[in-house]
């Protein structure tokens, strides 16, 4: 009997220690290969089923926290007062299980200019805390890196012009090796998932949230672009992220401020807006992002995609065989409020999304998918098949197996080759639309630059000073006072030619005054569009009209070499100028 006794004793030990013999599998070098689907998939299954249900919810949540380290004593109360449900980045992962995070600059994740190794620090701070929980799960550590008008990365890093000025050099090549760039930099500091590249096909000029964050008007050249930088992006292994789907290109409503609705047919929808996705999709993307917009063709609910089942379900999974990674877009953000808030994660959800990005209040979010799980609204099933995704990718990426990165990584970033790669692309995308034998400047001509602060009168005054050219320059608001016009029209008094920084100036009736009165004062006019192409709608009598596509440094330099001769444009309109060019138009010297 007492033998029988310790051999039951023995069996109740060896019982209790099987979790812990799971638990350390998970942590250990026997992880398979990426390549072992059969494999990969059994041991992702048993990681799940060892999952609580706050656990899984957790991972199906991506949030943003503020501070520069994972403890910052300093952001403590802003993150409990603006509903963060924790005071800290350790204490978020603690408390919610979340499966990734997201950096803006505004939460001082990302300072201006960028410190590479506190970005660094704090991405692998997050991911050994991640990996000391009871259940260790590399997290998602995202930002927005598009290039151009949207990069959060900026300088010493590799700066970019952005998709528009991409597609207006036609270059596959500039687009991927855009993205490598971008990608390796984003890795070298913790970032491994990018939500970009933007897809949307920008076919309204009056577009006031994509614009110049578009590749072209053209769903091809989309399609193109868009495919080579998610190769580019995911051969750095950066999970990268379509958006926004299924088309943000033709609206003149910001989904941030409101709900946009998307009047295309069925006919064009796939022949324009999906045609890029669908490439994307082809090309192995780890995720889509849709938009907050509401597409009657493809679901006459009233509801926006985020909340569609029709477009995430029926759409994008079953019709067009996607079965990445569904992230929403940001669910504070305007468009998706159509239900009330605590409804809004659960019904993202029910509609097909698998990552619940950036709910204004943690804890109303979190807890409102327990409770809908909890009460049956939700199957545990339907989690975790989310859940399931989210973890397969995190594997394909490679965290799993090594989820930080050397802090010697960050001396691979801004790295001399590749900023003069940058250079050059910007420079083969400056497009010269109109000259009336204006440009380039003469060197004897004095210059008088001036416009939106924006769009850096200031800074190409000075290039231009560099080069030879007597320049002075006035900046103005973005939507210039009158008094702002007066006095750049009587700053400009004594130049020969005067130069107007234009940033969307097409939408914008106090630049359209300020370009007006230049010209009514006699000035030779050139205008340098500093964002969108489509400025020249406004004033097309100008004398010379320049399109940069963006308004960062690199683009301002380019510019400078452009108006000079230093370099001759050879960029050609992604888009059409309505009434005025076609698309594929483009000047030189």
């Amino acid at each position: 009997m007492r033998q029988l006794y310790k051999s039951i004793i023995v069996l109740m030990a060896f019982v209790m220690l099987i979790p812990s013999f799971a638990h350390a599998s998970w942590d250990d070098a026997t992880k398979p290969g990426w390549d072992d689907e059969e494999a990969r998939k059994g041991w992702i299954q048993s990681k799940i089923q060892h999952m609580t249900l706050e656990e899984k919810v957790g991972q199906l949540f991506m949030v943003h926290v503020y501070g520069e380290t994972p403890t910052d004593p300093n952001y403590e109360d802003t993150n409990l007062s603006r509903n963060r449900g924790a005071k800290n980045f350790k204490e978020m992962i603690e408390k919610y299980h979340i499966g990734g995070v997201i950096y803006f600059n505004w939460t001082a994740n990302i300072g201006t200019p960028i410190d590479f190794e506190q970005v660094n620090a704090l991405s692998n701070g997050l991911q050994e805390i991640a990996m000391d929980q009871r259940m260790p799960i590399p997290l998602m550590i995202a930002t927005d890196q598009e290039g151009g008008v949207v990069a959060r990365v900026t300088e010493p890093a590799t700066v970019f012009p952005g998709n528009m000025a991409l597609g207006a050099t036609r270059s596959t090549d500039n687009a991927r090796q855009s993205s490598e760039i971008m990608g390796m930099e984003l890795m070298s500091l913790g970032i491994n998932m990018d939500l970009a590249p933007v897809l949307d096909v920008n076919v309204n000029p009056e577009n006031p949230v994509i614009g110049v964050r578009s590749y072209s008007e053209n769903p091809d050249l989309v399609a193109d672009m868009g495919s080579a930088q998610v190769e580019g992006y995911q051969n750095e292994n950066v999970m990268a992220t379509a958006k926004h789907f299924p088309g943000h290109g033709d609206t003149n409503v910001d989904s941030h401020y409101g709900l946009p609705i998307i009047n295309h047919d069925l006919e064009t929808l796939h022949e324009v807006d999906l045609k890029p996705f669908k490439a994307a999709i082809d090309a192995g993307i780890d995720a889509i992002m849709p938009a907050h917009i509401v597409v009657p063709a493809l679901d006459d609910s009233g509801l926006p995609a985020t909340l569609s089942k029709p477009i995430l379900t029926n759409l994008l999974r079953e019709e067009m065989g996607f079965d990445g990674v569904i992230i929403t877009d940001s669910l504070g953000m305007s468009g998706a409020n159509v239900v009330p808030a605590d409804r809004v994660p659960v019904e993202a959800f029910k509609a097909g999304a698998d990552i619940l990005l950036n709910p204004p209040n943690v804890p109303l979010a979190y807890d409102a998918m327990i409770e809908a799980v909890k009460s049956g609204e939700i199957s545990e099933k339907r989690v975790d098949e989310s859940v399931f995704r989210i973890l397969e990718t995190k594997f394909k990426r490679g965290l799993f197996h090594e989820a930080g990165v050397s802090p010697e990584a960050i001396e691979n970033i801004g790295l001399e080759e590749n900023l003069e790669l940058a250079d050059q692309m910007t420079e083969d995308s400056i497009t010269l639309v109109k000259n009336n034998d204006v440009l380039p400047l003469d060197s004897e001509s004095e210059v008088f630059v001036t416009g939106p602060s924006i769009g850096s009168p200031g800074l190409l005054a000075n290039l231009l000073g560099e080069r030879g050219i007597t320049a002075d320059s006035y900046a103005t608001g973005t939507s210039p006072s009158a008094s702002q016009i007066a006095n750049a029209v009587e700053q400009a008094a004594d130049a020969d030619t005067v130069i107007v920084t234009a940033y969307t100036a097409n939408t914008n009736s106090a630049q359209q005054q300020l370009v007006g009165e230049l010209k009514a004062a006699g000035k030779e006019v050139v205008v340098a569009s500093m964002r969108n192409p489509y400025d020249i709608m406004a004033f097309p009598e100008v004398d010379a009209n320049v399109l940069t596509y963006g308004f960062r440094d690199i683009s301002v330099e380019a510019l400078a070499k452009v108006l000079t001769g230093e370099v001759n444009p050879t960029g050609k309109l992604p888009v059409t100028i309505p009434d005025l060019y076609e698309f594929g138009h483009g000047l030189s010297y």
